[in-house]
């Protein structure tokens, strides 16, 4: 295989980077000697002892940290779905590149590296800061009559999200996928409807404010979807080829790409999740290396979380995207990193040990 060729699928097999099994023993043993009650950490233990398997070191850190927000336009806004206008893509791009975004007030707090890639939208956003123009086309295709992408798109769009993560090793302690499209919260609920087996009904939200009404049309919108593409829908990839869109592809690459590099990767909400679990169900060794952040506020995410082995670190009632609930979890990851690194032992501090 040419790893260099974007047409190709084929690197998606290719196994993901082993845990150290070693490191996460070590890591174990260290909380057990740290001045607390075993466990008395909590959550913040677990985290600790995972980006030491991780990042295969005694010394665990998540003070570098890169974010890369993905945006396209979607076809199926088309069907009236999304309470925003489908420009709103492309000026949120130029809010982004004008720093003015929540996602770029986090990456200013975290001291984290922000960039953005648009993968198509309606309107080109060239030569703005900050922002990687690579345009697969102006919008995915309506799904609801015609697949989202042609397989080269989709090749292109997943291949975007491995470059970027081909590029920050090993230099990035954790990468964060952040996403921007109008319609995209509907592309998330089909692929999330199709990859458990649930009514439309069950995976639509109401993304960026629908009314009630609303909910029910994107529903229905989803539901004819589904209906002409379920005797296509054969894998999850080619479920991302005819729901999906250009943003969601790339990180679900990401993900997957996450997991070969050996890159830690905070997953953010509703979308960047059901991306996640494409990334999962197409190489089922990637969740190891996927932190969920936070309990997205979009009804459905609880229906998602069924379909991985863990749990979210925080519980915001956030729904905004752009990888700002996975920012708000950093914190909490470089305070478990440093209880860790930090904390005496009972030896050191010669403190007694329970009996």
């Amino acid at each position: 295989m040419n790893p260099t060729n974007i047409t190709s699928f084929e690197w998606l097999a290719l196994p993901a980077k082993a845990l150290s099994e070693d490191h996460h023993t070590q890591a174990l043993e260290r909380q057990g000697q740290l001045t607390k009650p075993v466990g008395a950490l909590g959550k913040l233990e677990a985290i600790a002892v995972q980006m030491a398997a991780m990042q295969a070191t005694d010394q665990p850190q998540a003070e570098r940290v890169h974010i890369t927000v993905f945006a396209a336009d979607h076809g199926v806004t088309a069907e009236g779905v999304s309470a925003f206008p489908q420009i709103v893509t492309t000026e949120m791009v130029k809010n982004f590149a004008r720093g003015g975004a929540a996602i770029n007030v986090a990456a200013r707090f975290l001291g984290a590296s922000l960039d953005v890639c648009n993968l198509g939208t309606i309107t080109p956003t060239e030569h703005l800061n900050g922002v990687t123009y690579q345009p697969i086309a102006a919008q995915t295709a309506n799904f609801v009559d015609q697949p989202a992408m042609t397989h080269e798109q989709l090749a292109t769009a997943l291949a975007a999200g491995r470059t970027r993560i081909q590029t920050l090793k090993p230099n990035t302690d954790l990468f964060i996928g952040g996403e921007m499209g109008i319609g995209n919260t509907t592309s998330a609920s089909a692929l999330l409807a199709y990859l458990l087996d649930i009514s439309s009904a069950d995976a639509t939200g109401p993304g960026t404010g629908l009314s009630a009404d609303g909910v029910n049309h994107k529903a229905a919108v989803i539901d004819k979807a589904l209906q002409f593409h379920r005797p296509y829908l054969e894998t999850p990839l080619e479920a991302l080829r005819r729901l999906g869109g250009f943003e969601i592809a790339a990180l679900c690459g990401a993900y997957i790409a996450c997991a070969q590099e050996g890159l830690p990767c905070l997953v953010d909400g509703f979308i960047a999740s059901v991306a996640a679990l494409v990334a999962c169900r197409i190489n089922s060794n990637v969740e190891g290396w996927l932190i969920l952040s936070h309990y997205s506020a979009e009804p459905a995410y609880g229906k998602l979380l069924s379909a991985f082995h863990q749990q979210p670190l925080l519980a915001l009632g956030m729904r905004l995207g752009e990888g700002s609930g996975a920012a708000a979890a950093v914190p909490l990851i470089r305070l478990a990193c440093q209880l860790h690194n930090q904390m005496a032992t009972f030896a050191e501090a010669a403190v007694s040990e329970s009996e």
